[in-house]
């Protein structure tokens, strides 16, 4: 009885603390991270999470022929900059952000109806020893309305 009480605070805290962390991403996702895809018209879907440093993730969308995207990756301050990554399904790198000049965001016409795989990088600046950073992700894809 007592292994199950046990289970059940924990459980509950724990979806307390997600349900609080989505809110604070959905937060920081519009206050912060919307006004990057100005001049494009935001696609409505919310992709974000709470990352550590040194975490990767990977999100694969699709991308629709003869349209012109960008797709904005924000990350909060206190996880540093992240880089990203854009792959097509044969894991051919089609973009980086640490190339050349690091930015936020990539403007593409996508040529045909395609699954692309944004991979997501969160530097890990502290010993190995320290308390993690964690913090906000957000990606967001837009497109032009012409």
């Amino acid at each position: 009885m007592r292994h199950f009480l046990t289970l059940a605070i924990t459980t509950i805290l724990l979806i307390g603390s997600s349900q609080n962390a989505f809110s604070q991403c959905k937060n920081f996702t519009k206050k912060t991270c919307l006004p990057t895809l100005k001049p494009y018209t935001y696609n409505g879907q919310l992709n974000s999470a709470v990352l550590a440093e040194g975490d990767v993730a990977e999100l694969m969308l699709t991308f629709h022929k003869n349209q012109k995207y960008r797709v904005s990756v924000c990350a909060e301050d206190m996880i540093g900059q992240v880089q990203f990554k854009i792959f097509d399904t044969n894991k051919k790198l089609l973009f980086d952000s640490g190339k050349d000049s690091p930015k936020n965001y990539w403007d593409f016409l996508s040529n045909a109806t395609q699954q692309l795989i944004i991979q997501i990088t969160v530097p890990q600046e502290l010993p190995k020893n320290e308390i993690l950073k964690t913090g906000c992700v957000t990606i967001l894809v837009g497109f032009l309305d012409e």
